[in-house]
C-alpha cells in the first residue's frame, strides 16, 4: 500500500488543476440545495470544490496526504470550506446513510459498490464517472481490472434508480463525442 501511495503523492505534487468531472458538470442541475456531499478518491479535489460552492456540506476523501494539502489550499483560496482528510476509502468505507451525493471520479473498486449505495440516504445520489474496457484511445490505466466492462457501472448500482447514464464505447464517429468512460447518476429510492 505504501508503494501506492507514494505513487500517488508524487503524481499529485506535479499535477495541475483540473475541471471538475464531465459526470458532475453536465448533471450539476441535479444536485440538491442543501446537504451532505462526498468526494471519494478526491484527488486535487476539483468536484468536491464545486459541490462547496454549491452549498452543499463537502467532504473529500484521499489517500495522498499531498492532495488532501493541496486541496485545502484550494479550498480556502476559493472561501469554501471542505472537509478534506486522508482516508482510505476502501479499507474506512462512509457509514450507512450519512450522504446526500456521493461523487467518484476515475476510481474503482468493485467491492465498494455495496458500502457506497449504503451510504446514500434516501433520494441521495450518485455521481459515477471512470474508464471503461471498450476505449477509442490510450487515455486512463493501462490494466484492465480498473476499468469497467460494458454496462458493468449498471450491474454495481442495480438497487438504485438510474437518472442518466452514458457509455459510447466505439459506436459512430469515434473522434467525438464522449469516449473511453462510462458515467452514470444514480438516486436511492426508498427502501
Amino acid at each position: 500500500m505504501s508503494a501506492d501511495i507514494d505513487k500517488w503523492d508524487a503524481r499529485y505534487r506535479q499535477a495541475r488543476e483540473s475541471l471538475p468531472s464531465k459526470v458532475l458538470l453536465d448533471n450539476r442541475h441535479l444536485l440538491p440545495v442543501s446537504g451532505t456531499a462526498l468526494d471519494v478518491a478526491c484527488g486535487l479535489g476539483t468536484n468536491a470544490l464545486l459541490l462547496a460552492e454549491h452549498g452543499l456540506t463537502t467532504h473529500a476523501w484521499d489517500s495522498s496526504s499531498v492532495a488532501i494539502d493541496k486541496l485545502q489550499q484550494r479550498a480556502q483560496a476559493h472561501g469554501v470550506l471542505v472537509e478534506a482528510a486522508v482516508r482510505d476509502v476502501v479499507a474506512h468505507p462512509p457509514g450507512l446513510e450519512s450522504f446526500d451525493v456521493i461523487v467518484v471520479t476515475r476510481f474503482l473498486d468493485r467491492g465498494l459498490s455495496p458500502q457506497l449505495t449504503q451510504a446514500l440516504r434516501v433520494d441521495g445520489l450518485l455521481f459515477y464517472q471512470t474508464f471503461t474496457r471498450t476505449r477509442v484511445s490510450d487515455v486512463g490505466p493501462s490494466n484492465p481490472d480498473y476499468r469497467l466492462a460494458d454496462g458493468e457501472l449498471l450491474v454495481m448500482f442495480s438497487a438504485l434508480q438510474v437518472l442518466v447514464y452514458r457509455e459510447e464505447g466505439k459506436v459512430g464517429d469515434v473522434g467525438r463525442g464522449f469516449r473511453d468512460e462510462a458515467m452514470m447518476v444514480a438516486r436511492k429510492r426508498t427502501s
